[in-house]
This record gives C-alpha cells, sequence and structure tokens, in this order.
C-alpha cells in the first residue's frame, strides 16, 4: 500500500493507505483511512481516520464510514449507508463547553468478509455484520447480524438465512 494525499476542487484525500488497482471517484473526502486492493469508491463519499476498507470492495455513492468502522474484503456497501460511531452523541459537554475527542468514545462496528449493506441502511456502533449476511435497504442495524443472515426493517430483523 501506498500512502496518498491529493486536495483539489474535486478530492481531498489526506494520508489516506492505497492498495493496488483501487478506483476512488470524485467528490470523495478521505482521511487517516486505508483501501485495500482492487476497490471502489463512489463519488460523495466520506472516509473517517481509522477506518478500514478491505480488498475487492464496492462502497458506492453518499455514503459515511466513520471512524472505528473496519470493513473486510469483497463487501459491498450500497448508496446513502450511513454508519454511526457514538451511542450517545453531544455537541457540547454538562457546562456548555464544545466536547472535543477526549469528551467521547468511539465505539469499533465491524463488516465481515462478503456482506452486503442495501442503499440507506443505518447501522449503529459496536455491532457485528456476519460473514456474506445481508442488510436489506433502509434496515436500522441495531444489534449483531449473524453470518448469513438476511436482515430488513427498523429495527432489523432475520427474515431469512442466505442458502
Amino acid at each position: 500500500m501506498e500512502t496518498i494525499t491529493i486536495n483539489n476542487d474535486k478530492q481531498s484525500l489526506n494520508n489516506v493507505k492505497v492498495g493496488k488497482d483501487v478506483r476512488i471517484f470524485n467528490f470523495v473526502n478521505a482521511y487517516g483511512c486505508s483501501i485495500d486492493d482492487g476497490s471502489k469508491v463512489g463519488a460523495f463519499v466520506e472516509i473517517q481516520k481509522g477506518a478500514s476498507i478491505g480488498k475487492n470492495c464496492k462502497i458506492s455513492s453518499h455514503s459515511f464510514i466513520c471512524e472505528g468502522v473496519h470493513i473486510a474484503d469483497n463487501v459491498f456497501i450500497g448508496h446513502n449507508v450511513t454508519f454511526i460511531n457514538d451511542k450517545f452523541p453531544r455537541a457540547a459537554n454538562e457546562d456548555g463547553s464544545i466536547q472535543t475527542d477526549a469528551d467521547w468514545q468511539c465505539i469499533e462496528t465491524f463488516v465481515e468478509i462478503g456482506a452486503s449493506i442495501g442503499s440507506s441502511a443505518t447501522i449503529l456502533c459496536g455491532v457485528r455484520i456476519g460473514k456474506n449476511a445481508i442488510v436489506g435497504a433502509g434496515s436500522i442495524v441495531t444489534k449483531n447480524v449473524p453470518e448469513n443472515a438476511i436482515v430488513a426493517g427498523n429495527p432489523a430483523k432475520i427474515i431469512k438465512y442466505v442458502k
């Protein structure tokens, strides 16, 4: 992997570790993260520091991959998927001061090999989406998704298993 920094009218990539044959489309904001071999990142995606994208992943446009999200190989992320890394987000502390990195805890999320997450799904922090699992479009994932499970709804519930 090589580390790249590109800042222009169409991209903002700062200290991003990029593997071979990675394709990053215009209007991506990524910093302090890694994107492994053969992966594709669509337009208008943000990938924050400490996030990792595995090999041969497809990250569709308008998705948000925050700090603490780890995506394994061969994962599909649909359009407008949002990950969350804080269970109790606040802008300010009780004394009115703006919160800093020291005032909150980043809770990691893991998406395992071959999983697929449908468009406009929201993935709360601290969950694990199992190997080859499928998350239906528009779902809100609040707890772990087992391997090979198909989940959908709000909150997402198992509807069947992939064979």
